[in-house]
């Protein structure tokens, strides 16, 4: 009996996005795109219309521009070349058993590209990668969303395979925990934050199907169950449990945090900058800052903590404050994604 060939399988490794340049129109662009989604800002859509033609597009493209440019390279967008990079790590992990493509949500290399190049390639089962640790709607659940879209475009719709949300991975928790043990032994800190992404605190609420669970208490999120398994929140401080965990961190010494937080209804809490300007007012010197939401470095990571979070730092009083690099593109990364990949679709197991 011959035996049987094993088909190739496409693997998509899906993030948010970044402008084709740092020109206020490309940047303009963009902002448009990402924050016209409904995930991201979930208001009705004229109410949406209006935010963002009105006010958002108005004034915020020029200040995100001049912030691209402070952390823009001669390889252009840092999330571009390391997603670049982590695609090809993956792909020499993987071999011939598939074809691996970075894919962006909003500009390119876009979603609906990959799956050309997958069709191209014949390539009948596809492996869906969001980029996110944690699950949230505004990025995992968008993401996801576009991805099976631009599939059912096709007119020989392939088959799909989503990873979940590796947060709990311990290829991930470990690579988070090295970068920051590297980091406390050159910085030696008096404090530690682990800052992630913000959301607002009713994306966290809507996944709480009981409605009895979610912020009603302090500790809502002090261990994963049933209720909250799909919270964001959750999931982020679990991820601080086990990098604390994995280095044996004083909890008196570290906090967790959440950055990046738009418009005036309440985002999750404690809210970084404020951590940070309570932290210089308590006569710290030294600061470590690690951002396990993020797998690659970005605006969000170099420019709003490397460098307006290190100047509002100092400028309250504190000392220096050291960022710790995110996983971007490194070998171990590149092998651990891999291996989750393959325990997670059997397609490459």
């Amino acid at each position: 009996m011959a035996e049987q060939v094993r088909e190739r399988v496409g693997v998509i490794l899906v993030n948010t996005g970044t402008p084709a340049s740092t020109s206020v129109a490309d940047v303009r662009r963009y902002l448009g795109q990402f924050l016209n989604d409904p995930r991201v800002i979930d208001i009705p859509a004229w109410q949406r219309w209006l935010l963002l033609n009105l006010i958002i597009l108005r004034f915020r493209p020029a200040k995100s521009a001049a912030a691209y440019r402070k952390i823009w390279t001669e390889r252009g967008s840092p999330l571009l070349f390391h997603g670049q990079d982590l695609a090809e790590g993956v792909q020499a992990e993987l071999g011939d058993q598939a074809l691996v493509r970075l894919a962006f949500q909003f500009g390119e290399p876009s979603i609906p590209q990959a799956f050309q190049a997958f069709a191209d390639a014949g390539i009948r089962q596809v492996c869906v990668v969001p980029l996110f640790p944690q699950y949230a709607s505004a990025s995992t659940g968008s993401a996801v969303q576009a991805a099976i879209e631009a599939a059912a475009e096709r007119w020989v719709i392939p088959s799909l395979h989503v990873v979940p949300p590796f947060w709990a991975e311990n290829e991930f928790l470990d690579g988070m925990a090295g970068h920051l043990q590297e980091a406390i032994a050159n910085e030696e800190p008096d404090h530690i934050v682990l800052s992630f992404h913000g959301v607002p605190e009713h994306h966290c609420s809507q996944t709480d199907n009981t409605g009895k669970h979610c912020f009603k208490t302090a500790g809502c999120c002090d261990a994963i169950g049933p209720v909250n398994a799909s919270c964001y929140r959750a999931q982020c401080f679990a991820t601080a449990r086990g990098i604390m965990e994995r280095l044996q961190l004083d909890p008196e010494r570290t906090t967790v945090a959440f950055q990046s937080r738009l418009g005036r209804v309440p985002w999750i809490k404690p809210y970084t900058d404020i951590v940070l300007t309570d932290l210089a007012a308590q006569g710290k010197c030294k600061v470590v800052v690690a951002e396990p939401s993020f797998v690659a470095d970005c605006l969000e990571t170099l420019e709003e903590i490397g460098m307006r979070g290190r100047e509002d730092f100092k400028a309250a009083g504190g000392g220096e404050l050291a960022l710790v690099r995110s996983l971007n593109a490194d070998t171990a990364w590149s092998v651990g994604l891999a291996n989750i990949l393959r325990r997670s679709c059997s397609w490459l197991s």
